[in-house]
């Protein structure tokens, strides 16, 4: 039997807002099924890649993620980070080399990390 990821998921206080946030940093769109208020939200990706499942949980974030999301840049590495630092993320670590490459920690309105990969200096 072989097996497949269907879905990452992420514990959060408002699973709409969350997801839609999302969508909007990979380009996508919201799922016309979910609402506000809803105990769970979807951002789907396509391309056989696995949708991202936003949960609503009681408790609040406490510590590092153990699983996080890692994004890579395209050619305009600089204009994708103010970008998402416009829709609301913030810069938790900065693991760049002298030469430009390597990757930022961020982290989504709720406070989740991810990382952005720059795997050449940015030009």
């Amino acid at each position: 039997m072989t097996v497949s990821v269907r879905s990452i998921t992420i514990d959060c206080a408002d699973p709409y807002r969350l997801a839609g946030w999302w969508c909007e940093v990979l380009g996508v769109a919201p799922s016309p099924d979910d609402h506000p208020g809803d105990s769970e939200a979807t951002c789907t990706l396509g391309g056989g890649q696995p949708r991202l499942l936003f949960e609503r949980v009681s408790e609040g974030k406490s510590g590092k993620n153990r699983v996080h999301i890692d994004l890579i840049e395209g050619d305009r590495s600089d204009e994708e980070v103010d970008r998402l630092l416009r829709l609301g993320a913030s810069l938790v670590a900065d693991h760049l080399g002298i030469d430009g490459a390597g990757w930022l920690v961020l982290a989504d309105p709720e406070g989740n990390e991810f990382c952005v990969e720059r795997r050449v200096a940015a030009v």
